[in-house]
């Protein structure tokens, strides 16, 4: 491992407006009971979370603004400076990276205090201003072909979808990420600048859209579009200009939060960090007005997705898209738990931290925060995943320096950037809240009192809390977060002495007396080894030990499903049969059933190889049972696997533009977790497969079986028909799939082919639930 030695100051340091609280003239309707420190009032001391926090910095460091502000520049009409980046940098959604950088480089600045990082900053609003103020409209952009898409739908010609705005790909998604990084340059480095560019960018949308009704609105926003909801509502309380909360109001999504606001959970099928943003907007609005509705919304929401959309480790979404509450079993995949997704959930969870802080949000932010957050950074040489793959057998696929760019890029230049976010709390009641177990200082000014939490944790069990410096002996409050795993209890030492513990695990600890200088408190949470089971599957359970999910470590060969391990026992005392390594902290050994030797690590140190986090448990009965059925199954995903060679997930963003999906006169929507497009009144809609040098091969194509009606159709390989189908409702009430055969001449020869699906003359084609190229 390649050491990284970046130097970040210790003590406090005044940076101006480096806080979201700063600069705010509207502040707070409700009664905040935990208000947030300052990043500038946080240092974090060695551990995991600095280290990652480090390679992060140098990562940011390397790139060059020139690079992201290419498109921003040229749609400006000036000359560019620098290339422009690869990946999606280079598509449509070219932007969104800039703004994740601008705010990256915010925090970065607040949490350190390295002024390469303002300096950064302040470059990039500079140049964004220069590109405003030669449009001469107050716009600041760097999507392709974005006055063509911005012009028809202001002047009311609005087709939208998911991930489509008048052909753009997710354009208002795009500008909020702009928007949001000018509001950080703001409120943590206190650029004035940063905030007049984003005020007249502002304007430039009440203007532009100010003649579109409810409906058009609202049918504009059917296309993703980020939290601009959120970021009107910020901009709202810098200006204190009620016209911006008011366009803040015009981008709520109906169709998606009146659900929510009613309590009602239709999540099922939807793009899952489409809504995140959408309902941090409202949990914002909540706070700067007081409207209930926005606090059921937000409050609804975070209870349904993290009880029951979420898995072990605290992430939610298979293929970005949430499935039915409590279904989680079958949805697991190399494309599981988008990281944005615990990105925003975390944003989420603070605003409701803030108003009632309860524990539960902190153990909620903990396990995310270690098993999916940490865990998504390469410990090497801190690249970030998309995705956290919980599909046995699965592993992480980090990004690159300079030519991913993903949504996930961004959100992981700011992950790493804020870690001193939520360690503590000032109390309504002067005291202090202690969450997360992070090493670091806390300056706090307020009161004279600085303070260090000093552990190895989670490495070691036992944390030491000293007040380094204390003006005079004072009588506070000092509450400390009782983990909802420490159920083996909890041992309390001040200054040495031990103290007695009446709270309970899931609560806190609160310590009310007269601190001074060089005071001690000692807590020991002992770790146990237990399971979590699937909530739809009582025998499908990951491994945890303390906070941490632990992973398989499955090594680098070729892993076969049938070679995934598993467990038989009859013995439910896992300290019987899963032994910790004495040499490895948080490390365990064990036997599988069909494998042997089997080692257990914390997910967030497992990398370069194969893993697993659930498992199939068995008691020696049942396994009698269901050997014969869990091997055919087994057989069959494995047979259908090795016989795949491209496979097409139909409505879902990134598959459809990898294989370059278009169409006309073609929708998407879903049936509980599954996806479907369908052409309709003699539209089509086509796309590519790789045939990865097959000759001989065939279309398989998957419908729902209760689908009847009008629904006839050709199908079309290179525009040769290779088969008419009408849906008829063949298979009542399931998925099934139809097999065509594809003449070789139109294979031989060709990398990819395209395929079609092309309604008859008033007719439907499909629903499609998705598609495959397989080997005959």
């Amino acid at each position: 491992m390649k050491k990284v030695l970046i130097c970040f100051a210790i003590a406090g340091i005044c940076l101006g407006k480096v806080s979201a609280q700063d600069g705010y003239i509207v502040k707070s309707k409700v009664e905040q009971k935990a208000v947030p420190f300052k990043l500038e009032n946080v240092r974090l001391l060695p551990s995991p979370f600095k280290h990652a926090m480090e390679l992060d910095a140098k990562w940011l460091l390397s790139l060059d603004p020139d690079r992201f502000l290419n498109r921003f520049m040229t749609n400006a009409g000036l000359q560019p400076k620098g290339e422009i980046y690869g990946g999606w940098e280079a598509r449509g959604v070219s932007g969104h990276s800039l703004g994740h950088y601008l705010s990256a480089c915010s925090m970065m600045y607040a949490a350190s205090g390295d002024k390469r990082f303002k300096e950064k900053v302040d470059y990039i609003v500079n140049e964004l201003a220069i590109c405003q103020d030669a449009r001469k409209t107050g716009y600041v952009g760097g999507i392709p072909d974005e006055d063509k898409i911005f012009d028809q739908v202001a002047a009311g010609d609005i087709r939208s979808q998911g991930f489509d705005l008048n052909g753009g790909w997710v354009p208002w998604y795009t500008e909020h990420k702009v928007l949001a990084g000018l509001i950080d340059a703001y409120t943590y480095t206190g650029n004035e600048k940063a905030k007049q560019v984003a005020v007249r960018f502002c304007d430039w949308i009440d203007t532009k859209f100010k003649n579109l009704t409810e409906a058009q609105f609202q049918k504009m926003l059917d296309c993703e579009h980020g939290g601009m909801n959120e970021a009107l509502a910020n901009i709202y309380a810098i200006t204190g200009d009620k016209k911006y909360l008011a366009l803040s109001y015009r981008f709520h999504h109906k169709k998606i939060l009146d659900p929510l606001s009613r309590q009602e959970d239709q999540l099922a099928g939807v793009h899952a960090n489409t809504q995140i943003p959408k309902i941090i907007g409202c949990a914002r609005r909540y706070e700067l007005t007081g409207d209930a509705k926005d606090h059921v919304i937000s409050q609804y929401f975070w209870n349904e997705v993290t009880g029951h959309h979420s898995y072990v480790i605290g992430g939610n979404s298979d293929h970005e898209h949430f499935g039915e509450p409590d279904k989680l079993n079958d949805r697991l995949s190399d494309n599981t738990t988008e990281t944005c997704n615990t990105y925003n959930m975390l944003k989420l969870t603070e605003h409701l931290y803030e108003l009632d802080p309860k524990s539960s949000y902190m153990d909620y932010y903990e396990r995310a925060l270690y098993n999916h957050i940490l865990a998504s950074q390469n410990p090497d040489d801190g690249m970030v995943l998309y995705y956290m793959p919980l599909a046995s057998g699965s592993e992480k696929p980090f990004g690159t320096p300079d030519n991913s760019f993903w949504c996930c890029t961004g959100t992981g230049m700011e992950n790493h950037a804020k870690y001193g976010e939520s360690i503590y709390y000032k109390a309504a009641d002067g005291g202090l809240y202690v969450n997360l177990f992070i090493p670091s200082v806390l300056n706090w000014q307020e009161k004279g009192i600085k303070l260090q939490l000093d552990s190895k944790y989670p490495d070691d069990q036992t944390v030491n809390i000293t007040f380094s410096e204390v003006k005079s002996a004072m009588q506070m409050p000092l509450a400390i977060r009782y983990p909802k795993w420490a159920v083996n209890g909890a041992k309390l030492l001040i200054n040495g002495k031990p103290q007695e513990v009446k709270s309970n695990p899931g609560s806190y600890i609160t310590l009310n007396r007269s601190w001074k200088k060089g005071d001690k408190v000692q807590l020991t949470f002992p770790m146990s080894l237990y399971t979590e089971s699937m909530p739809d599957n009582k025998d499908k359970k990951a491994f945890l030990y303390g906070p941490l999910v632990l992973a398989g470590e499955l090594g680098n060969g070729e892993l076969k499903s049938r070679d995934i391990p598993m467990f038989v026992s009859a013995n439910e005392n896992l300290a019987q049969w899963v032994k910790k390594d004495p040499a490895k902290p948080n490390v365990f050994e064990t036997m599988s059933t069909n494998t042997g030797k089997l080692t257990l690590a914390p997910l967030y140190k497992v990398y370069g190889q194969k893993q697993a986090v659930y498992w199939d448990f068995f008691t020696p009965e049942e396994w009698t049972k269901k050997k014969a059925q869990f091997e055919a199954e087994r057989k069959a995903d494995e047979e259908l696997a090795a016989r795949t060679i491209d496979v097409m997930r139909i409505g879902e963003m990134q598959p459809e533009r990898d294989h370059n999906l278009t169409g006309d006169k073609t929708e998407t929507g879903s049936m509980g977790s599954s996806k479907w497009r369908d052409a309709r009144d003699g539209g089509w809609f086509s796309f590519t497969l790789d045939t990865k040098g097959n000759a001989n091969a065939n279309l398989q194509c998957t419908y729902w079986g209760s689908d009847s009606g009008n629904r006839q159709f050709a199908i079309l390989i290179e525009g040769k028909e290779i088969a008419r189908e009408k849906l008829d409702a063949k298979h009542p009430n399931q998925l099934y799939n139809e097999v065509y055969e594809i003449p070789t001449e139109l294979l031989a020869g060709k990398k990819t082919v395209t395929v079609k699906f092309q309604a008859m003359e008033g007719s439907t084609a499909g629903g499609v639930f998705g598609c495959r190229l397989l080997k005959k």
